[in-house]
């Protein structure tokens, strides 16, 4: 088998899905939950689409794939104890959003081990539900793997639920890693707890929706949602027992050992205990701090302290002196840039925050040490085992000991600390705090080279689209540089810019740097305190510091931003106008060819409501309204009725932008000169992202022009199947409709006959029961839809009736029973018997006193069933 690496296995992946079976391929997503309040930091795959998944927000393909970046740190305690633990992993995905289900995502799934992975399939196992029979058709008669091969296992292990609404069962790929790792069970198989076989990758099948009363019911639009950790596939891939022996893992700890001067493996437990947690924590403080945070005593930025602190007292304990953790940074984005470039970008700003902590902790670690030696002394003399919170507590507060630490410490010493002690004293602190918790500004606001840049650029654009300037310095991802030549991508920095830095919403302008000397396409603009950074590609010849010379943004660009941009604020007023003025802006992004723009609003706005907004912005395009900007003191602002957006901060003077009387904004963005520069705004879909808000996404100018000849084709192309002109589609559309109407009226008499001759026949099948009638019958191929209009005609018609029918569907079996109301009202329950039936024909269910319904997986105990049910009515 070819040992492959981990960066290589991710993009076999990704370029799996998304080149031969057309998934869109994103991004990871940010360890930041965006908008989700239930997480703290993104722990799994599919954690960032829940929104798709709930269908919140609508997904950019109905397939998706991603390799995502999580963190979790539920089981930290683990790590660097054990071989498979990590509080950093990346979790490989391939996701359907209502588009294709089980069969094509097993036999993909199946296709990329075997074809693309190679895999040796006598090596490949498979799991699944109990009572997934699809899963279990689909493996073995579609993919063709040995039924002995296929491992039932129960709801722990395969169906993913998480309370009521969407679940499902799953389908799990497990790895047979040898005899040599397995215990002496004879019938050892997937679901055991040694060590021979690894699961690998789960796919679930979101197929049902939970109810209150514990039912399950088939969802319309059923989804796929698959999971593979990338660091365990590498394990199989390379051969290796152990996450810190794969390669991207291995050359960081590598570093480790050699900035500790230890040999990793020699024999040493405590030694590869410590060098396995500075491993793994300082490949996740770096991605943490990749994706803006920054330690703090609260949330997220508390856990990358103690990530940070922990590899710290562990650094000291190999002994390490001195600041050694930003060395190895540099090995963490070496060995990952290339799939998260936001890493390499970020290095500086990195290194400094993971400096700044290592400073700040180094100050108080010895000291916090010797108390803790102080407080075992005490433990010691008094006999006792557990050391007071109040006093663990302390050490969190005064000398920053994240209090995971302190007990790590003092177990290792063979010690506990009173948890609810710390508890209590932590909750105090927070009640005491509140008042000024509520000020808090959470979270790193700014870039990762923020400090770098101290020069205060002269901002032009707001009036030029082409000007000239000096490059005051140049700067890489890791220095600053004098020159930068052909193919070398870095960041300009300029006395004075007619480019728009990303802001707002709004991206940032794009174009070409340039003199005689050298050509640069600008790739992205930020401004860094009063800096502006210009990410450019050199083009072509040598860029000097020190250079004169030509902006040039590109104009076309420019203009179809601005009339976004401008036509938010238009759409804002509408929808003030139309909803309320409880509605503000909770959100935007806009660029040359999309829109969107988020706002409050409690509920979904009507196809009625959508059209009077669509048609109040475009009557104030075709006004042709200047649109004004200017700047003035913040309060002039505020008594001319400018509107500030959501929860923006602004300084003494502020920038108006108005058009005519109709709107007023505090706004730093690029305009149109005049509302009739935007040419038309169509809205495309207006849906619901968050509680209380809701989201327009909109179309103007060329965009719009560009989705007017795309909807033209569509309306060719139907009208070239349907078999008519373009200008009569709906003529034609309206008579084929006619037609389906009539074939259906036919139909339906045709089964209202059938079934009446099918209710005829089965009533000569009832026999005497205890003074009650009782009618069996096993059906073939009828639904449970079907057989339960069947049902109610049958009951409508006769009294003192029990019904108990049996039906096989697309291979899936159901048994039903029913009772006329006389015998519900002497006390049978159908709900109560199906119960019982269900047992006898292995299978789960439940319902109502008139009518029941259970699945059934043993067809060959039909008979036991029809006695049970005599038994029951007597």
């Amino acid at each position: 088998m070819e040992k492959i690496g981990l960066n290589q296995l991710r993009e076999m992946f990704l370029n799996f899905y998304a080149t031969k079976h057309e998934h869109y391929r994103r991004a990871s997503f940010s360890l930041v939950p965006n908008k989700d309040k239930s997480l703290l930091i993104i722990n799994s795959g599919m954690a960032p689409l829940k929104p798709y998944f709930a269908g919140l927000e609508e997904p950019p393909s109905k397939r998706m794939t991603t390799c995502q970046k999580c963190i979790r740190t539920d089981d930290i305690e683990n790590v660097g104890f054990t071989s498979r633990h990590g509080t950093f992993f990346e979790m490989l995905g391939s996701f359907s959003f209502g588009d294709y289900f089980k069969k094509e995502s097993l036999k993909w799934g199946w296709e990329f081990v075997t074809e693309v992975l190679k895999l040796p399939e006598e090596k490949l196992w498979a799991t699944i539900y109990e009572d997934d029979d699809d899963a279990y058709d689909i493996w073995v008669n579609e993919i063709g793997i040995d039924p002995k091969k296929i491992v039932r296992l129960g709801k722990d292990d395969n169906f993913w639920e998480i309370g009521t609404g969407p679940c499902g069962p799953c389908s799990e790929i497990y790895y047979d890693r040898g005899v040599q790792y397995g215990c002496d069970n004879p019938n050892c198989a997937p679901g055991c707890d040694c060590d021979r076989y690894i699961e690998f990758w789960n796919h679930v099948f979101t197929q049902f929706s939970k109810q209150e009363d514990g039912s399950y019911v088939e969802l319309e639009h059923k989804n796929i949602d698959t999971g593979m950790g990338l660091e365990r596939l590498a394990c199989i891939m390379q051969e290796v027992d152990s996450i810190f022996d794969i390669d991207t893992i291995r050359f960081v700890l590598n570093e480790v050992c050699s900035i500790a001067n230890i040999e990793y493996g020699d024999g040493k437990y405590d030694t590869d205990v410590s060098v396995r947690i500075i491993t793994d924590h300082i490949r996740s403080a770096t991605f943490m701090i990749g994706d803006t945070i920054v330690p703090s005593n609260e949330g997220r930025g508390y856990v990358l302290r103690r990530l940070i602190r922990r590899s710290i007292r562990h650094g000291r304990k190999l002994g390490v002196e001195g600041y050694f953790l930003s060395r190895l940074v540099n090995k963490v984005i070496e060995s990952s840039y290339e799939a998260y470039p936001e890493l390499k970008e970020q290095k500086i700003f990195i290194e400094k925050i993971i400096t700044q902590e290592e400073e700040r902790f180094s100050k108080t670690l010895q000291q916090g040490l010797n108390i803790i030696d102080g407080y075992i002394y005490d433990l010691e003399k008094s006999d006792s085992k557990i050391l007071d919170g109040v006093k663990a507590f302390k050490l969190h507060d005064t000398y920053g000991f994240p209090f995971e630490i302190t007990k790590e410490i003092l177990e290792e010493k063979g010690y506990q600390v009173d948890d609810e002690g710390f508890a209590a004293e932590m909750q105090r602190q927070k009640e005491l705090g509140k008042s000024d918790a509520a000020k808090s500004d959470e979270g790193w606001k700014e870039s990762a080279i923020d400090y770098l840049f101290d020069y205060r650029t002269t901002f032009t654009g707001y009036d030029k689209t082409e000007d000239t300037g000096i490059i005051v310095s140049i700067f890489a991802s890791e220095e600053e540089l004098e020159v930068a030549n052909t193919g070398d991508i870095v960041n300009l920095n300029l006395s004075n810019t007619p480019f728009y830095a990303r802001g707002g919403g709004q991206l940032n302008d794009f174009g070409t740097i340039s003199n005689n000397n050298f050509e640069a396409k600008v790739l992205d603009v930020r401004k860094i305190k009063n800096t502006y950074a210009h990410k450019v590609e050199i083009l072509s010849g040598t860029v000097k510091k020190d250079d004169n010379v030509s902006l040039n943004v590109d104009i076309v660009n420019r203009n179809n931003t601005s009339r976004n941009h401008t036509v938010t604020h238009l759409l804002h007023k509408a929808l003030r106008i139309v909803l309320g003025e409880h509605v503000q802006q909770a959100g935007s992004y806009l660029d040359a060819n999309t829109m969107r723009f988020d706002f409050s609003h409690f509920e979904a706005m009507s196809s009625e409501q959508l059209a009077q907004v669509e048609s109040i912005v475009n009557e104030k395009i075709y006004e042709f309204i200047p649109v004004t900007c200017q700047e003035m003191p913040i309060d002039d602002a505020k008594a001319l009725g400018a509107m500030g957006l959501f929860e923006d901060k602004y300084g003494d003077t502020v920038r108006v932008v108005t058009a005519g009387d109709f709107s007023i904004e505090l706004c730093g963005g690029i305009h149109v000169s005049n509302t009739g520069q935007i040419g038309s705004f169509k809205i495309i879909s207006e849906s619901g992202i968050a509680a209380g808000v809701r989201r327009i996404e909109a179309v103007t100018g060329r965009a719009l022009y560009d989705m007017l000849n795309q909807k033209e084709n569509t309306i060719l192309e139907i009208s070239k199947k349907i078999k008519a002109k373009p200008a009569l589609v709906l003529n034609k559309i309206d008579s084929l409709l006619i037609q389906i109407e009539d074939m259906n009226e036919e139909l339906d008499k045709f089964k209202n006959l059938s079934a009446k001759n099918l209710e005829n026949e089965l009533m000569t099948k009832v026999v005497d029961c205890d003074n009650k009638k009782l009618l069996t019958n096993v059906f073939d191929n009828i639904s449970t839809n079907e057989l339960k209009t069947i049902i109610d005609n049958i009951k409508s018609a006769n009294d003192r009736l029990v019904i108990m029918f049996i039906t096989t569907f697309e291979e899936k079996s159901s048994v039903i029973i029913a009772l006329t109301d006389d015998l519900v009202k002497e006390g049978l329950h159908s709900g109560k018997m199906i119960k019982e039936i269900a047992t006898i024909l292995e299978g789960k269910g439940g319902g109502k006193s008139d009518l029941a319904q259970a699945g059934a997986t043993n067809l060959a105990n039909i008979d036991l069933a029809i006695n049970k049910i005599k038994e029951l009515i007597k």
